[in-house]
């Protein structure tokens, strides 16, 4: 594990890589922002976001894959939306990225339905992150496997060379 900060890591090492998942904070790109929570308050959108899509489309030469929330404004650039999030890609996702019902996900209000979708017991962790918060904000594993599997294929595909004609 690496404990970095993220967007100075991609910078500094993306050359190392044949594909890169990356998500950057998604508060102020959020829907949620106009819901009336607490730390509604007007904020410049987070610019990062649009930093790493931009530098990986220009500077990497693997495939990539830039995550995030629906966001409460039309995004710069074309993504592919699939469910709840937003990907910006230099590959084709396929239409359905998980079998699990999305739409249970959205409706989970209670811990214990997020760690039965995700398959996972947030309490154990021990960050300071609200837990609540974070497991609504996770991608279903399933969408995540099936984007990685698809970049993954591609890669393949590519360095696959012919050697003989027959």
């Amino acid at each position: 594990m690496i404990v970095a900060d993220a967007h100075q890591y991609l910078l500094d090492h993306f050359k190392e890589f044949d594909f890169i998942w990356s998500s950057p904070p998604c508060p102020s790109h959020s829907k949620a922002r106009f819901w009336g929570f607490r730390d509604s308050k007007p904020i410049y959108p987070d610019m990062k976001l649009y930093e790493e899509i931009i530098f990986l489309k220009y500077y990497f030469d693997g495939k990539y894959c830039v995550e995030n929330v629906n966001p409460y404004y039309k995004p710069m650039f074309n993504p592919q939306v699939r469910d709840r999030h937003t990907y910006w890609t230099n590959f084709i996702l396929p239409n359905k990225l998980s079998m699990r019902n999305d739409t249970a996900l959205v409706q989970a209000s209670r811990m214990q339905d997020l760690c039965d979708f995700h398959d996972y017991n947030f309490n154990q962790y021990k960050g300071s992150q609200r837990v609540l918060k974070m497991a609504r904000n996770l991608v279903d594993y399933e969408a995540g496997k099936t984007i990685l599997e698809t970049a993954l294929g591609i890669i393949r595909k590519q360095d696959t060379k012919q050697t003989e004609l027959f």
